[in-house]
């Protein structure tokens, strides 16, 4: 099976029935792009949309080898999810996207349609985005998922909630799927911003969703995606931070000290193991 992508900081979006826009996506340099036949492709138009996300898929995995490429097929209950498998997925992706996952039956279903299509070496990226999915997020996150994002705008239509500027409607269920994919080793991409006006709005849901634990965001323009891989990525501030606070701890380790103050904090081996992430999360310095 395909491994998850090293990073994941932005997972952008774009309609697989615009072939044209499909080509432009890496000019935004995102980590990952998705080629949507759900949401984004109307019902008369996912004929065409399949022979789109099969040959532009196919393009983009052999000219940017870095760039995860996904397609983010229509959910396994749908009577369109069986094609986009069969007519609209390349063999050279990384993964794809299921949409709305609420059963380990309807993971079986997608497993066995890559199997059927001579795609079993694909991953799956599963979409929590529903009651029932986060529900049972421990239970759907196994092989062959191994990425996950919380879809907060189709969850809280489905609870007949409200969406609201600070977020606390989904705060349980966010932080619900951050957590079964910790616990099942599954990198988790954090929800959607709607909002396209406000770049400040996006930086604060993206800080809140790095602080629980998301590796990375959905993107739904260009323009997020310098937004979300710089919230994903430390400064050179925290780096530094990070390099100093190991080497003082490792000195008083060696000491025969389990704790230490470090620039007005107390620091033992959990701190220590954070910064030691953060590091290595930002690659060979």
């Amino acid at each position: 099976m395909n491994p998850a992508p090293a990073r994941l900081r932005s997972l952008l979006f774009a309609p697989a029935s615009k072939p044209d826009v499909l080509r432009k996506m890496p000019r935004a340099e995102p980590d990952g792009v998705a080629l949507d036949l759900e949401d984004a492709v109307p019902a008369d138009g996912k004929t065409d949309a399949r022979g789109h996300s099969r040959a532009v898929g196919a393009e983009l995995a052999a000219a940017h080898p870095d760039l995860a490429v996904y397609v983010r097929v229509n959910p396994v209950a749908t009577d369109w999810f069986a094609a986009d498998i069969a007519e609209g997925v390349a063999p050279e992706i990384a993964g794809i996207i299921v949409p709305k996952l609420e059963s380990t039956e309807q993971l079986d279903t997608a497993t066995a349609a890559l199997e059927r299509a001579g795609l079993g070496h694909l991953h799956v990226l599963a979409g929590l985005e529903s009651a029932m999915g986060v529900e049972r997020a421990q239970e759907l996150l196994q092989p062959p998922v191994a990425v996950a994002y919380f879809g907060a705008e189709d969850f809280i239509a489905d609870m007949g909630g409200v969406r609201t500027a600070d977020g606390t409607e989904v705060l349980y269920a966010r932080s619900r799927v951050a957590l079964a994919a910790r616990l099942a080793g599954v990198l988790a991409v954090d929800q959607v911003v709607t909002r396209l006006d406000a770049e400040d709005h996006f930086l604060a849901d993206a800080a809140l969703g790095r602080a629980m634990g998301y590796r990375g965001k959905l993107c739904i323009h260009p323009a997020q995606v310098v937004l979300a891989n710089r919230a994903f990525s430390s400064s050179p501030e925290e780096l530094d931070r990070a390099r100093r606070l190991l080497a003082a701890y490792e000195e008083a380790v060696a000491r025969g000290e389990a704790a230490i103050a470090f620039e007005g904090q107390m620091v033992d081996e959990p701190l220590a193991r954070h910064a030691r992430a953060v590091l290595a999360a930002a690659g060979p310095s």
